[in-house]
């Protein structure tokens, strides 16, 4: 039991780059199927609120808000679900609509480089002539030239796959990719700041699934405003297929028990040690989305 406790973060990391791997694929079926990307992080963050709702109205937790949590607690928190959800997310979403899922999970990859960048300047990564510190800023660097080299580049295609059975999704090119790609490392610029801001948060919240709840509650109610403000058609708001419906309520729940395991890890290991996960998502997109999606994949874009 010893080890598996003291391996517990490695299995639950592996298990949410699976999830993000799944949700990457889902969603941009379902936003080629015509989801709006802000409607949809409305619905993402409405449902996973109502999801962690329960948590909040037990008693215990109840009595921790009145006990430990204060003003700097909750303007932490809703910062946080500013940068980290209704920013990272519009941007997540609409970058991986015009570029693909392969794109979305690849330029993730920068998110150990950013996150070590940032946490570095905030003074939770020390930074010093070592083979460690060496290793990080090699590992940094090598994120930047793979990010790079899938915006701009277009190689040799990896993998041959006609000759399986598939669905066809269409791919996005020339500009739309470019977007896609820019849209795509914002969303990992918030994401490092997201992972960053949870040791603060933490250190005023331990209870994570109370810090989730209130994350996802602001997120919801940003998201909400930024959506009315930017989606003109009220058709928009409906959802008109079952896989628009199963997409919204996958990844509500998922956003929710992802939350939670990301602040854990990170009050266990650290955001760093919790980014350098993100590549492994990337095979499981690349694989599953050649083998049965028709998505091409080259070296580079």
């Amino acid at each position: 039991m010893a080890g598996l406790a003291s391996n517990l973060p490695l299995i639950v990391m592996i298990g949410l780059q699976i999830h993000y791997a799944a949700l990457a694929i889902f969603t941009r079926a379902a936003l080629l199927d015509g989801l709006s990307t802000t409607v949809f992080v409305v619905y993402r963050q409405g449902i996973a609120t109502l999801a962690l709702a329960p948590i909040f109205f037990s008693p215990k937790r109840r009595q921790s808000v009145k006990d430990s949590l204060g003003f700097r607690s909750f303007f932490l928190m809703f910062v946080t679900a500013l940068v980290g959800v209704t920013a990272n997310q519009n941007a997540y979403f609409k970058g991986l609509f015009y570029a693909s899922s392969t794109a979305a999970t690849a330029m993730s990859n920068l998110i150990p480089a950013l996150t070590f960048v940032i946490a570095a300047i905030a003074g939770f990564e020390k930074v010093d002539i070592s083979l460690r510190s060496t290793a990080k800023i090699l590992g940094t660097v090598c994120c930047v030239a793979g990010a790079l080299t899938m915006a701009l580049v277009k190689g040799q295609k990896l993998l041959h796959t006609e000759f399986l059975p598939s669905i066809h999704l269409t791919g996005s090119q020339g500009d739309d990719w470019l977007l896609g790609c820019l849209l795509l490392l914002a969303s990992s610029v918030f994401w490092s700041c997201w992972m960053i801001l949870q040791v603060p948060i933490t250190s005023c919240c331990p209870d994570h699934l109370l810090s989730t709840f209130w994350m996802c509650l602001f997120s919801t109610i940003q998201a909400a405003l930024f959506a009315l403000l930017s989606e003109s058609d009220l058709q928009a708001w409906i959802l008109q297929s079952p896989l628009q419906i199963s997409c919204s309520l996958y990844a509500g729940i998922g956003i929710a028990v992802s939350f939670f395991i990301q602040s854990w890890c990170i009050s266990e290991r650290g955001p760093l040690y919790c980014a350098m996960f993100n590549p492994l998502a990337t095979v499981i997109t690349a694989l599953i989305s050649a083998t049965f999606l028709e998505e091409e994949v080259y070296v580079g874009r």
